[in-house]
């Protein structure tokens, strides 16, 4: 998931769906993804790709609240792969310093997601917590069972290994293994991303999720964004 933030998309036009053009746009990036292409077809990514993702993320903050479209620069300071732009534009809103929802558009199409996408420390110790007790962890498993159930697919990096301090036969060792959690879903290249049906549809996807997001947003309550 993208890790900087544009700022505070606000509802500044209605939305009606991402064009086909922003699809050839990171179709042409991925063979492409040099400063001398951006600087050529900026203002495609600006009409096409971003300001429909402002839209989106600005329509559904009526219920979810504010969110955020993420910048479109890679920091490769420290990675191998130097190409300067991501490869997809996301959105998104969160429900706390743990967990939120999500939406992105690149070469492969429409997608969202919800759930926490980066935990450790403070943050992670908490979810294992929940995870491991013996309340809080049989909802969750109930929570992602239903999601599953209805289509998503559970997501997230995870230990090969036993977590420090848990037991290898825990009933609940796969999910403690999580050091991210979360769940998505594929919209593809189905005609309604070039539609405002679109919006509806992330607006119940993300309504279906929010049982995994509130128990995540449970689970780290009082732990500050830096811990």
């Amino acid at each position: 998931m993208a890790d900087t933030a544009a700022g505070t998309a606000a509802g500044t036009g209605q939305f009606e769906g991402f064009p086909l053009a922003a699809l050839d746009f990171y179709d042409d990036l991925e063979l492409d993804n040099t400063k001398t292409f951006w600087s050529a077809h900026k203002s495609v990514y600006d009409s096409t790709v971003r300001a429909p993702m402002v839209a989106l993320v600005g329509a559904l903050a009526d219920e979810f609240g504010p969110g955020k479209v993420f910048r479109p620069y890679r920091d490769v300071r420290f990675a191998k792969d130097k190409t300067p732009y991501k490869d997809h534009q996301g959105g998104f809103v969160a429900a706390g310093p743990g967990a939120g929802w999500y939406v992105e558009i690149g070469a492969p199409g429409v997608r969202v997601g919800a759930g926490v996408y980066r935990a450790a420390g403070a943050r992670l110790a908490a979810i294992r917590d929940a995870v491991g007790h013996d309340l809080t962890g049989p909802a969750l498993e109930g929570i992602l069972v239903g999601l599953e159930r209805d289509g998503w697919k559970r997501e997230g990096e995870r230990l090969r290994t036993t977590p420090r301090g848990w037991s290898s036969d825990h009933p609940r060792i796969d999910l403690l293994r999580h050091k991210s959690l979360y769940v998505g879903r594929s919209y593809g290249f189905d005609e309604v991303i070039h539609t405002p049906e679109l919006l509806t549809r992330v607006r119940d996807d993300w309504r279906a999720a929010r049982p995994l997001v509130e128990w995540l947003s449970d689970a780290t309550a009082g732990i500050g964004p830096e811990d």
